[in-house]
């Protein structure tokens, strides 16, 4: 697919003026149903953008067009920031997003998109299909009257853009970041200044000195946004981000008015592009971090390891901090934290060790 960051770009930012516009209902006549999907991604950015397409085209071709979900990019009918608020409301029936994005709602959120030294892509699945992760997301939804989904994902992220080369935890200091979720925090205590951007914002950002560096996802997407341009080191590995899940929400109303079949349809197509999805990005960041080095002459570079031993040492620190008050949250960090301690040794003898044998 060819793909211009200058044009989705163009049409967000042209997209955030029709976002002023009063919704309609939704149409329903003969037994088809008509559904919105607003997402926090420009229009078919590879990797989120893509597959938040796919998973509205698989809805509407496996209900044989009785279900049918029209997709509205990032700033289309909402800004990418509000999609959350626009299915809580029933202004939407669905959006595509990042439950890290909902922080400021829900202390433990960021859970369900990713947590520094974390669960892997395949872990995470593990925790969620298998390990009570889903039952916890449902109750931490409720209130909003929203069912979440995964429904996507980039799989293992990079460490991030910079502008200048970091050579020690000395030289964090003091640069600007775009960094989200509560690798947020772990970089604040680190010496960077956090900085919350819409992904469709980060590339100006980063040109206009805004920033000083950013982080988003894997190579492939991050190539299609045009990072590289502009910040030539680009750091390893991802401790920030060690899975990518992308979430679908929709309206618990609209989906309890579903006929059993088509509620099927929306968790097979669901959990369909979640498998998709991932073997995508495994195969496209491959692609895309081979051309980054090779034809755009980026510099590759490990984080410096005593920016890794930090940034490890604070992060349970971190976690304890942020859901002290919330018992909901304390249960979804117990949980994980158990998720992540079965799973550690399985991978060191498993993944982990064929991977240096290889």
């Amino acid at each position: 697919m060819t793909f211009s960051r200058r044009k989705f770009l163009s049409a967000s930012a042209a997209g955030a003026v029709a976002a002023t516009a009063s919704f309609s209902a939704p149409a329903v006549a003969k037994g088809i149903a008509e559904w919105r999907m607003v997402t926090s991604w420009p229009k078919n950015s590879p990797g989120p953008g893509m597959t938040a397409q796919r998973l509205a085209d698989r809805i509407t071709a496996m209900s044989d067009g009785r279900l049918k979900v029209t997709l509205y990019a990032a700033g289309e009918l909402v800004p990418a920031l509000e999609v959350f608020d626009a299915v809580a409301a029933g202004n939407a029936e669905m959006a595509h997003t990042a439950s890290l994005f909902w922080q400021g709602k829900m202390k433990a959120s960021f859970f369900y998109t990713s947590v520094p030294f974390g669960l892997t892509s395949e872990e995470h699945c593990a925790w969620v299909y298998h390990g009570g992760g889903q039952a916890l997301w449902d109750e931490l939804y409720a209130p909003f009257g929203i069912k979440p989904y995964m429904a996507g994902n980039t799989g293992m992220q990079m460490g991030g853009w910079f502008k200048t080369e970091i050579r020690s935890l000395d030289d964090l200091k003091g640069i600007r970041q775009r960094v989200v979720g509560v690798g947020g925090e772990i970089m604040r205590r680190m010496g960077v200044s956090p900085v919350v951007l819409a992904p469709g914002d980060i590339f100006g950002a980063l040109q206009s000195g805004l920033v000083d560096a950013a982080e988003f996802l894997g190579p492939w997407t991050d190539t299609a946004f045009g990072f590289y341009k502009v910040a030539p080191y680009y750091y390893w590995p991802g401790f920030n981000k060690p899975n990518g899940t992308g979430e679908a929400l929709v309206n618990r109303a609209a989906l309890d008015g579903l006929p059993a079949d088509l509620k099927a349809v929306v968790e097979n197509a669901v959990q369909a592009e979640n498998a998709y999805a991932l073997a995508e990005s495994d195969w496209e960041n491959a692609r895309a971090l081979q051309a980054l080095s090779q034809k755009h002459g980026v510099k590759l570079r490990a984080f410096p390891e005593d920016v890794l031993a930090e940034a490890r040492r604070i992060t349970p620190q971190v976690l304890d901090d942020r859901l002290a008050d919330d018992e909901l949250g304390r249960r979804i960090l117990t949980s994980y934290r158990e998720a992540v301690d079965l799973c550690r040794d399985w991978g060191k003898v498993g993944r982990q060790a064929f991977l240096r044998v290889r």
